[in-house]
């Protein structure tokens, strides 16, 4: 039994091209209790790949977070498979507002401690005693009202790009970190104000509304199913857009275009811009912000140095790279001092 890709990105890739059918970029995610992750991850893997789904979907015994592509053609097959399943029975999708159908070239299932990397216990607190969910018009409404404070759950490099008007937007590279870091800045406010959170699709916020009101906030909100959902009940309901800039989104794509504001800076050259790039160099694969016409004269890197090792021959990088072990390290999310216009 097939349990594991056997296509490289590339070869996905020109399969994608060659079928030229639409594809659906579509995120969701379910706190329940799943009693064997493993076994319920290979369930996942059988089923989807059959349906041509491809993504990243992490599954732990406190349920899954998804991320993923499938074929349009397939979408009410894919539907049908999540509602046989009793806790994903009418889960809310987030549908993609800028559809790519090369998003993601793969589909990667993995069994992780947690969905979302919180650094919590959850055994300190009711997780099921959540903040009050509220759609776009209400959210609206709160953060004109002079009681709210308006948090940005998401990381520094998504926010960049991105938010609400007056949001606070806590300069931190993970969700771990601005989870004290929130509660510390807004300690005297614990009673008296409105806590109102959003982040990418709603999951940050369902796990920090819990902990935040576990820690004494007292008027818990967050925004239904996050930026996406926010954007298209604007749209439907024909709401003024709060949002400024792109919406930072994890995959291929990088990034959807909320409003036409671009309200961050090429990182190489200070000009308006919010295109996200990864490094060339696969030795350092920094995210960072960069221009067309940076990228042109960088050979899409982040440094000159990145720039000669990129122009060697690749099996040259490939003995620079051999026996590095950088992992995560070399993915600073545009924190180098390099990038001499990183706000």
């Amino acid at each position: 039994m097939q349990l594991y890709n056997t296509l490289s990105a590339k070869e996905r890739e020109k399969l994608i091209e060659e079928a030229g059918k639409d594809r659906l970029t579509i995120s969701f995610y379910k706190y329940a209790h799943i009693g064997n992750p493993k076994i319920f991850r290979n369930h996942l893997f059988v089923h989807w790949n059959q349906l041509d789904v491809l993504g990243r979907i992490y599954v732990a015994n406190e349920g899954i977070n998804a991320q993923l592509s499938v074929p349009a053609e397939n979408f009410d097959s894919f539907k049908a498979h999540l509602d046989s399943i009793t806790f994903l029975e009418n889960v809310r999708l987030n549908i993609a507002i800028e559809q790519d159908n090369k998003s993601f070239l793969k589909l990667k299932v993995k069994v992780r401690h947690k969905i979302v990397a919180d650094g919590l216990n959850d055994d300190t607190f009711d997780v099921t005693n959540k903040g009050i969910h509220v759609g776009a018009k209400e959210f609206n409404e709160l953060i004109e009202d002079p009681e709210t404070v308006l948090v940005d759950m998401r990381n520094h490099y998504e926010s960049e790009i991105g938010h609400f008007e007056n949001a606070i937007t806590p300069d931190v590279d993970t969700f771990r970190d601005s989870l004290d870091i929130i509660e510390k800045d807004l300690a005297e406010h614990k009673e008296d104000k409105k806590l109102v959170m959003y982040c990418t699709g709603g999951i940050r916020c369902e796990k920090a509304s819990a902990y935040y009101k576990h820690k004494g906030f007292k008027n818990v909100y967050q925004l239904e199913g996050g930026i996406i959902e926010y954007t298209r009940q604007v749209k439907d309901q024909e709401l003024e857009n709060k949002f400024k800039g792109k919406n930072f989104v994890f995959d291929h794509r990088r990034g959807e275009r909320i409003s036409e504001e671009v309200i961050a800076n090429c990182h190489q050259c200070g000009k308006p811009c919010d295109t996200h790039v990864n490094c060339a160099n696969e030795a350092c694969h920094l995210l960072f912000i960069q221009c067309e016409e940076c990228a042109k004269a960088m050979d899409d890197c982040c440094s000159d140095e990145c720039k000669e090792i990129h122009a060697l021959p690749f099996e040259e990088q490939k003995r620079l790279r051999k026996g590095k072990v950088d992992s995560n390290k070399i993915f600073k999310k545009g924190r180098s001092p390099v990038l001499k216009f990183k706000k």
